[in-house]
């Protein structure tokens, strides 16, 4: 028996066949990066998640879980950093008024290129690529009957915020001690630029992410312990292959404001390597900043050891329909001899 390679395409086209994702509004047209996932897809999905849901919070006595609100009181995205630090360089083509995020269009510092010597992937124009302007990826909604800034609210962008401002009622209410964890899958939404490369990268989402507060000075052996962990579960408990998942650090330059160090688990998709789960030392910024915001201490108390502090947080962030992408790339096997596309599941 003989395997090819194959292509994104292949896997859009088989989905669709046997009803494991459809173009969400397909009879409208179709709705730009929105997906509805078919009986396959959603059985998989789900498969996907309790599998996840059942190695982090039924085989750790210290980790539990919690299902916290999409919509959040917008101070708590004020105190991590999300209104003024979440977003993306934006550049637009007078030409064919595509547009691009910046740091895909260039490998260099972003303030030192000269645009007007930059083509357009679109049209290939030279010269015609306005200035980067940051856009915040947040979406902006209105709660209530009336219009003002007192009813500003955001759609999340990430699951974490509502454990950090509810880990000491969880630690108190399961008497947990530190080192534990709280673990939580749920929906976020990111307004993309660009989204694309199928379910890779969409504006709704579904996160799956595990937040575990351990003692300052331990960090470092925790982070190692979480990453090994992690890529074991897609080699064990999803039956990736080995040679198509790989580690890569983030440099200095490419390190999110919170983090002291981080590290993403990659996969060899298609149209290239690419994230399908981050491994992050968070430190202790989150729990001062909403300290500071909200003027409640979110200090631990040890009793055994007599002291109070802020625990740093090592975090696992994966997503739920880049995992599923990931299961259906690495399964997609075509037999050229008999003339057939297989799909070689991990039982």
């Amino acid at each position: 028996m003989a395997e090819t390679s194959h292509s994104l395409d292949k896997i859009v086209s088989l989905c669709k066949r046997r009803g494991f994702i459809f173009q969400s509004s397909e009879i409208y047209g179709g709705f730009g990066a929105v997906y509805d996932y078919g009986p396959l897809g959603i059985a998989l999905k789900n498969a996907i998640a309790q599998l996840w849901w059942r190695s982090m919070t039924q085989l750790h006595e210290n980790i539990v879980g919690l299902d916290s609100a999409i919509f959040m009181h917008p101070r708590i995205w004020e105190a991590s950093g999300h209104v003024a630090e979440f977003h993306d360089p934006l550049v637009d083509c007078k030409q064919c008024q595509a547009r691009f995020r910046a740091d895909e269009l260039t490998d260099g510092n972003l303030e030192s290129v000269d645009w007007s010597s930059i083509q357009c992937p679109t049209c290939g124009t030279t010269g015609k690529l306005t200035d980067p302007r940051q856009f915040n990826l947040m979406f902006k909604t209105q709660i209530g009957p009336v219009e003002d800034e007192g009813s500003i609210a955001y759609l999340r962008p990430e699951t974490a915020q509502g454990i950090y401002v509810n880990y000491l009622l969880v630690q108190g209410a399961m008497r947990q001690k530190v080192p534990f964890g709280i673990a939580q899958i749920g929906k976020a939404f990111r307004n993309e630029i660009v989204a694309r490369n199928f379910i890779f990268r969409t504006r709704e989402f579904e996160q799956m992410e595990m937040q575990y507060f351990v003692k300052p000075g331990t960090d470092d052996d925790e982070l190692k312990a979480w990453k090994d962990e992690r890529f074991n579960f897609y080699t064990e408990q999803l039956g990736i292959q080995k040679e198509r998942l790989r580690f890569n650090q983030h440099g200095a330059g490419e390190l999110a404001h919170y983090a002291k160090e981080a590290w993403d688990i990659e996969y060899e998709f298609p149209f290239g390597w690419s994230e399908i789960e981050g491994v992050h030392n968070r430190t202790d910024f989150d729990l001062k900043r909403h300290q500071e915001y909200s003027g409640k201490n979110m200090q631990y108390s040890d009793q055994v050891a007599n002291e109070k502090y802020f625990p740093y947080i090592i975090e696992t962030s994966a997503g739920l329909n880049r995992m599923l992408l990931t299961v259906l790339a690495d399964a997609y096997w075509e037999d050229t001899e008999n003339n057939r596309t297989v799909m070689k599941l991990h039982p």
